[in-house]
């Protein structure tokens, strides 16, 4: 399992099957599809790039244990278990893909979960 933390350290989402994002409480989040990361209706919200997922300005969202490069990662709180995950919705298709950004070493003003 992928655990991915937030720019405070906190839990965010983790990922069982390399496709699938789910919030930590176990909520179908969003999917993975080559390097690009979409909401479950389809809408693009940003990229996965060396253990980063990184909003579509390419500034950094979440990270995991052992993420390369970016910003400095924080020390990572208490975890607790992850929630069970929720049905896996069916997947729709892909909407608009920008242009990939250069990584940015910086964090992101968004928040991934409200992104969903």
């Amino acid at each position: 399992m992928i655990e991915f933390f937030d720019r405070a350290g906190n839990e965010a989402a983790f990922c069982q099957d390399g496709h699938s994002l789910y919030l930590w409480e176990g909520k179908a989040a969003a999917f993975i599809q080559d390097d690009r990361i979409y909401a479950l209706d389809g809408r693009f919200i940003g990229w996965a790039d060396r253990g980063w997922i990184l909003d579509e300005d390419g500034a950094c969202l979440l990270f995991e244990h052992d993420a390369v490069g970016g910003p400095e990662k924080p020390k990572r709180q208490a975890k607790t278990t992850p929630g069970p995950r929720g049905a896996k919705p069916s997947r729709v298709e892909p909407q608009y893909t920008p242009t990939r950004p250069t990584v940015s070493p910086v964090w992101s003003d968004r928040v991934f979960s409200d992104l969903i």
